[in-house]
Protein backbone atom coordinates (compact mmCIF):
# COMPACT_ATOMS: atom_id res chain seq x y z
CA UNK A 1 0.00 0.00 0.00
CA UNK A 2 1.59 3.37 -0.60
CA UNK A 3 0.35 5.42 2.43
CA UNK A 4 1.48 9.07 1.09
CA UNK A 5 -1.03 8.10 -1.62
CA UNK A 6 -3.79 7.07 0.94
CA UNK A 7 -5.78 8.53 2.53
CA UNK A 8 -5.69 8.63 6.07
CA UNK A 9 -8.83 6.17 6.90
CA UNK A 10 -7.95 4.06 4.20
CA UNK A 11 -4.14 3.43 5.97
CA UNK A 12 -6.44 3.25 9.23
CA UNK A 13 -8.33 0.38 7.85
CA UNK A 14 -5.21 -1.07 6.43
CA UNK A 15 -3.63 -1.02 9.96
CA UNK A 16 -6.72 -2.42 11.99
CA UNK A 17 -6.62 -5.34 9.25
CA UNK A 18 -2.85 -5.85 9.34
CA UNK A 19 -3.02 -5.62 12.75
CA UNK A 20 -5.25 -8.52 13.65
CA UNK A 21 -3.57 -10.34 10.63
CA UNK A 22 -0.49 -10.29 12.90
CA UNK A 23 -2.21 -11.59 15.55
CA UNK A 24 -3.90 -14.61 13.62
CA UNK A 25 -7.45 -13.12 13.76
CA UNK A 26 -7.91 -13.39 9.62
CA UNK A 27 -9.92 -16.92 10.17
CA UNK A 28 -12.04 -16.87 13.04
CA UNK A 29 -13.87 -13.33 12.89
CA UNK A 30 -14.96 -13.84 16.41
CA UNK A 31 -11.28 -13.30 17.63
CA UNK A 32 -11.12 -9.33 15.80
CA UNK A 33 -9.20 -7.18 18.01
CA UNK A 34 -10.44 -3.80 17.72
CA UNK A 35 -7.28 -1.11 18.35
CA UNK A 36 -6.97 1.65 20.56
CA UNK A 37 -7.59 4.81 19.06
CA UNK A 38 -4.78 7.08 20.04
CA UNK A 39 -2.46 3.52 18.66
CA UNK A 40 -4.32 3.52 15.69
CA UNK A 41 -3.95 7.67 15.11
CA UNK A 42 -0.41 7.60 15.84
CA UNK A 43 0.36 4.50 13.58
CA UNK A 44 -1.21 6.59 10.88
CA UNK A 45 0.92 9.82 11.38
CA UNK A 46 3.64 7.45 11.40
CA UNK A 47 2.94 5.85 8.03
CA UNK A 48 1.75 8.59 6.15
CA UNK A 49 4.64 10.49 7.41
CA UNK A 50 2.67 13.66 8.38
CA UNK A 51 4.41 16.58 10.02
CA UNK A 52 2.86 17.38 12.80
CA UNK A 53 3.49 20.88 14.15
CA UNK A 54 0.45 20.41 16.65
CA UNK A 55 -0.29 17.12 17.59
CA UNK A 56 -3.55 17.43 19.71
CA UNK A 57 -4.69 18.83 15.74
CA UNK A 58 -3.43 16.21 13.77
CA UNK A 59 -4.60 13.73 16.64
CA UNK A 60 -8.50 15.53 16.61
CA UNK A 61 -8.09 15.49 13.03
CA UNK A 62 -8.08 11.93 12.19
CA UNK A 63 -10.01 10.82 14.84
CA UNK A 64 -12.76 13.00 13.71
CA UNK A 65 -12.46 11.24 9.85
CA UNK A 66 -12.43 7.83 11.28
CA UNK A 67 -15.73 8.85 13.22
CA UNK A 68 -17.56 9.57 10.48
CA UNK A 69 -16.21 7.21 8.27
CA UNK A 70 -18.83 4.22 8.01
CA UNK A 71 -15.97 1.52 7.58
CA UNK A 72 -15.08 1.75 11.64
CA UNK A 73 -17.13 1.23 14.50
CA UNK A 74 -16.73 2.20 17.98
CA UNK A 75 -16.40 -0.77 20.40
CA UNK A 76 -15.73 0.67 23.72
CA UNK A 77 -12.80 1.19 26.02
CA UNK A 78 -11.33 3.75 23.13
CA UNK A 79 -10.78 1.43 20.87
CA UNK A 80 -12.19 0.99 17.17
CA UNK A 81 -12.29 -1.91 14.64
CA UNK A 82 -13.96 -2.27 11.24
CA UNK A 83 -17.46 -2.40 10.77
CA UNK A 84 -17.48 -5.41 8.68
CA UNK A 85 -15.80 -7.42 11.81
CA UNK A 86 -18.87 -7.11 13.85
CA UNK A 87 -22.90 -8.55 12.94
CA UNK A 88 -25.08 -5.54 12.61
CA UNK A 89 -27.02 -5.25 15.53
CA UNK A 90 -30.77 -5.45 14.80
CA UNK A 91 -33.68 -2.84 15.93
CA UNK A 92 -37.24 -3.23 16.47
CA UNK A 93 -38.95 -2.94 13.65
CA UNK A 94 -41.94 -0.07 13.02
CA UNK A 95 -44.90 -2.81 13.53
CA UNK A 96 -43.44 -3.86 16.29
CA UNK A 97 -43.48 -0.60 18.05
CA UNK A 98 -46.77 0.67 16.71
CA UNK A 99 -48.25 -2.88 18.10
CA UNK A 100 -46.48 -2.05 21.87
CA UNK A 101 -48.01 1.83 21.64
CA UNK A 102 -51.81 0.36 20.70
CA UNK A 103 -51.09 -2.43 23.66
CA UNK A 104 -49.92 0.33 26.02
CA UNK A 105 -52.47 2.77 25.13
CA UNK A 106 -55.70 -0.30 25.50
CA UNK A 107 -54.33 -0.91 29.10
CA UNK A 108 -54.30 2.73 29.90
CA UNK A 109 -57.96 3.28 28.46
CA UNK A 110 -58.76 0.12 30.41
CA UNK A 111 -56.96 1.36 33.56
CA UNK A 112 -58.91 4.72 33.27
CA UNK A 113 -61.64 2.77 32.94
CA UNK A 114 -61.15 0.76 36.12
CA UNK A 115 -60.49 3.87 37.92
CA UNK A 116 -63.84 5.72 37.03
CA UNK A 117 -65.80 2.53 37.48
CA UNK A 118 -64.39 2.42 41.34
CA UNK A 119 -64.90 6.05 41.29
CA UNK A 120 -68.76 5.74 40.63
CA UNK A 121 -68.64 2.54 42.82
CA UNK A 122 -67.78 4.90 45.82
CA UNK A 123 -70.13 7.26 45.26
Amino acid sequence: MDYLKSTDVEVAAYILAEHNADLGNVVDSSAYEPMYYKDLIMEVIKRKKKPVQSLPEAISEIYTQINMDGRFTYRNDGKWGLTEWYPVEKKASRGARSVSREAALEKKKANDTHKFESIQENN
